[in-house]
């Protein structure tokens, strides 16, 4: 890992040279300017990790820093320090893009470890870039090929293999897998990659419509062959001829409906309803079900021979939370993609937020997962969007015993701290003062923390 390159700006010699050498003891490769016009010029021209600055300076103070560095360099870090911090100074430096604000004096164990954490959120940055730029290239490597299917896991590099390996047959396919799992974007990508890929893609979910709406739908029909027929209508396989259909939710049609899509896989020909002439067709056929088949034949629900001429080759897609090494991946295609279409400022996943991520079991899949990004940039108050507003959106309830002995001892404090002031701000109903008095600290430490925690903007 690079060494961290902090700025230090501080008009009081004593006090630079003791935050230098603090500094410089933990590893950290350090630069000292008396006044803020010298350090902005260095700023422009160099590419330091964090800026720690005094905030009462002449003729420029700490805050006017802050806002030129933000304005030039948004994403260079900045701590404040101060012998005159008030809490309405804080909350404003906060509010301006400072990482931290911390009160004259500090022991040098206090700086360390503040500096530390903004550190560890620069290094998650980093990181998170190097996943981004990662994740661009896979995406520019398998995106067109694979119809938007995201995913490096040996799991997934196996639906690769499998898709070029069946790709080109004309055998039928059954994809097999839990709702959300992607399983029309897999049909889709094996239909791009074969030799029908100029005809038709024609996709119909079949457990969605009762009997004769499914019969209509897929064999179409002739005009007056039931009330409301007033034309003609060609259906699906009719669409399809020449490529690919693909039966969604297969497990769910009827026995009667199975019989009459058995003969369209036998003979390749059918009959609109209300017609007599038979037409012929070539289509490849891609099902798909969330069902067990195999169980729905033993109970007697699905034919097994429908099932064997369905079941040619079998994919079977896994869920989620099999696929955790997959899980940042998409996390980030999602937030870009949504950031993207919305227009919206930037927004970040820190480390310990996509941890969360991965422990969470994903019941819906790759859908659940798109849907809790786009809930969290929406309702997010801070470019990060932090573990504990992930952990709301995916149902912890944050309570004390919620604290999981997967987290870090600072994920378990932040989360403790958190959920302390929340009880207690509903305690005293809401009025600050009251709050303030149950957790035992004073009011202007509440309002700090309840800026630090996002509760409040």
């Amino acid at each position: 890992m690079k060494t961290i390159h902090i700025i230090v700006v501080e008009d009081n010699e004593t006090m630079r040279l003791g935050i230098i050498d603090s500094l410089k003891r933990e590893g950290f490769l350090v630069t000292d300017f008396r006044h803020p016009e010298q350090a902005l010029n260095y700023i422009k021209t160099q590419e330091p990790d964090l800026v720690i600055t005094d905030l009462k300076m002449e003729p420029m103070d700490g805050l006017a820093l802050l806002k030129s560095i933000k304005k030039n360099k948004p994403n260079l870090e900045v701590m404040m320090i101060s012998a005159y911090g008030t809490i309405d100074v804080a909350v404003k430096a906060m509010h301006d893009g400072a990482a931290d604000f911390l009160t004259k004096p500090f022991s040098p164990e206090e700086l360390r470890v503040r500096v530390n954490k903004i550190v560890e959120k620069i290094n998650q940055k980093e990181k998170l870039e190097r996943l981004r730029a990662e994740n661009l290239m896979f995406q520019e490597q398998f995106q067109n090929q694979y119809e938007n299917i995201i995913g490096q896991s040996s799991a997934m590099k196996e639906i690769f293999h499998v898709i070029e390996k069946v790709a080109r047959q004309d055998s039928s396919i059954l994809i097999e897998g839990e709702s959300g799992t992607g399983k029309e974007l897999v049909a889709r990508a094996i239909h791009r990659k074969s030799t029908r890929k100029e005809q038709p893609f024609i996709s119909i979910n079949c457990g969605a419509l009762n009997e004769n709406l499914l019969e209509s739908e897929l064999f179409g029909h002739e005009k007056g062959a039931f009330t409301g027929a007033i034309r003609q209508k060609r259906g699906r396989f009719e669409l399809a001829d020449g490529g690919t259909l693909f039966l969604d939710e297969i497990g769910d049609i009827s026995l009667n409906m199975q019989v009459k899509l058995l003969r369209v896989l036998q003979e390749q020909e059918f009959e609109r309803v209300g017609g007599e002439r038979t037409l012929k067709v070539n289509v490849r056929i891609i099902s798909a079900t969330n069902k067990n088949l195999k169980e729905i034949i033993s109970a007697g629900l699905f034919r097994e021979d429908l099932f064997y001429r369905l079941s040619v080759i079998p994919i079977k897609i896994p869920p989620l939370r099999e696929r955790q090494k997959d899980i940042p991946i998409l996390a980030e295609h999602f937030l870009q993609k949504i950031l993207q279409s919305r227009s919206s400022e930037k927004r970040f996943l820190p480390e310990d937020s996509i941890k969360l991520l991965e422990r969470y079991s994903w019941p819906g899949n790759i859908r659940e997962l798109e849907n809790v990004i786009e809930r969290l940039v929406v309702i997010s108050p801070t470019p990060e969007i932090k573990s504990y507003l992930t952990a709301q959106q995916l149902g912890y309830s944050g309570k004390d015993d919620d604290l999981s002995m997967n987290d870090s001892l600072d994920e378990a404090v932040y989360n403790f701290e958190r959920n302390k002031i929340i009880k207690a701000l509903k305690e005293a109903k809401g009025i600050k003062n009251r709050a303030a008095k149950i957790l035992g600290i004073r009011t202007s430490t509440l309002y700090y923390k309840l800026e630090k925690f996002g509760i409040i903007k």
